[in-house]
This record gives C-alpha cells, sequence and structure tokens, in this order.
C-alpha cells in the first residue's frame, strides 16, 4: 500500500471507530426514516402513486442525508483537525471521509427503500435503474455535503450556512434523479434514459474533481 492509501485507510477506520462508539448518531437517522414514511402512511392511510412515491422517498433521502454528513466536519474541533493536518494530506482527509459517507447514505438509502416498500407499496418497475439512480444518488448527496460540511465549518453558522450552500449544488442532481425515478416507475416513456445516468455520474465525477482540487486550500486556510 502506498503512503496515500495508508493515510486514508487509517481516516477511514477512525471514522468507522468513532460511529461505533456513537451509536446513537446513525441509529437517530435510521429513527427519523422509518418515522418518517409510517407518518406519511398514517396521513394518507393507503399505498401512493409513482410521482409521489418518488418524490417522498428523496425527500427523506435528502434530509436524512443533510443530518448524516453534517458532522463531518462540524464535530472535529480545532485541535483535532491541527492534529489531522500534521499526519495526513488534505486529500487523504477528504477522501476517506466521502468514502465513508458514501458507504453510510447507501446503507440509509437501502433502509429507505426496504421501508418504503413495506409501508407505501412498491410502484417502481425497473428495479435494476432505480438501484442504479438510488447509488448514483446517495454518491452524490455524499461528495456534495461532505465537502460543503467542510466549509461550513469554518464558519459559526455552519448548519444555516451549509443548508444555502448546499441548495444550488443538490437541485441538478435531484432533477435527474426524479426524472429517472419516474421512468423506473413508468411515469415516463424515455428509451435514452441511459443519457440521463451518463449526466448523473458525470455530475458526480465533477463534483467529486472539484472537491479534490479546492478542499486542500480550504484545509490549510
Amino acid at each position: 500500500m502506498t503512503s496515500f492509501s495508508k493515510q486514508v485507510w487509517a481516516l477511514l477506520r477512525k471514522e468507522l471507530q468513532l460511529e461505533w462508539r456513537q451509536r446513537y448518531a446513525i441509529g437517530g437517522i435510521l429513527l427519523y426514516v422509518v418515522a418518517t414514511v409510517v407518518v406519511v402512511y398514517m396521513s394518507l392511510g393507503q399505498a401512493v402513486g409513482g410521482a409521489v412515491w418518488g418524490a417522498l422517498f428523496w425527500v427523506v433521502i435528502l434530509f436524512a442525508s443533510v443530518n448524516a454528513v453534517a458532522k463531518s466536519f462540524m464535530q472535529e474541533n480545532q485541535e483535532r483537525q491541527l492534529y489531522y493536518y500534521l499526519l495526513a494530506s488534505p486529500s487523504a482527509i477528504i477522501v476517506s471521509k466521502t468514502l465513508y459517507n458514501v458507504g453510510l447514505l447507501q446503507l440509509i438509502s437501502l433502509l429507505a427503500w426496504g421501508v418504503f416498500v413495506v409501508v407505501l407499496g412498491y410502484p417502481i418497475v425497473q428495479s435494476v435503474l432505480f438501484g442504479l439512480t438510488v447509488f448514483l444518488g446517495a454518491l452524490g448527496f455524499a461528495i456534495a455535503f461532505t465537502f460543503v460540511s467542510a466549509i461550513a465549518a469554518k464558519a459559526q453558522q455552519s448548519a444555516t450556512l451549509m443548508a444555502i450552500l448546499s441548495f444550488p449544488v443538490i437541485i441538478p442532481i435531484l432533477l435527474v434523479l426524479l426524472r429517472l425515478t419516474k421512468i423506473a416507475a413508468n411515469l415516463m416513456v424515455d428509451t435514452a434514459y441511459y443519457q440521463d445516468v451518463v449526466m448523473l455520474l458525470s455530475i458526480d465525477a465533477i463534483l467529486f474533481s472539484l472537491v479534490l482540487i479546492l478542499f486542500p486550500y480550504l484545509w490549510r486556510d
């Protein structure tokens, strides 16, 4: 293993150990997902159609992602950040946190998917396409929110700043996700849906490239 990969693995293992010690954090997020779906079902009293199902699914995933990823840098005090600064490269730090958040959001997305199926029915027809959409959506949310969390952690009003900065970044991803979800539920007929998949993958790749380029400057500040 190279020095960079060793740094990434060590930092990633640290994130997993901290999460294991503070299991209430992820437990609270999972409870939020389950409770939200149950409240929606109790309010509607029946299974919902494909359009409403897709919109509710991504709203739940979006807010769960914000709550899950917001603590990435906000829980790090200045002394700990200085310690990381002396031991690891900025690229290793942002890659490790992004990888951890990607795994966390994939887990939350799968749980939400299962709860939605059990409670609200399953209007999705093309499960493979929807599964790919969920994977790329969680990936984009993890990349965007991780970097925004790093920026917001530098300000006193970190939670407010994170919400403001996230909005213009997330909107393009959400538009593509909603379109692909409608196609997966056969609410739209589009034989060239692979173009939307490529677009979503391109957005994720561009975001990650920008994060790798910009984060070292932010970290040194």
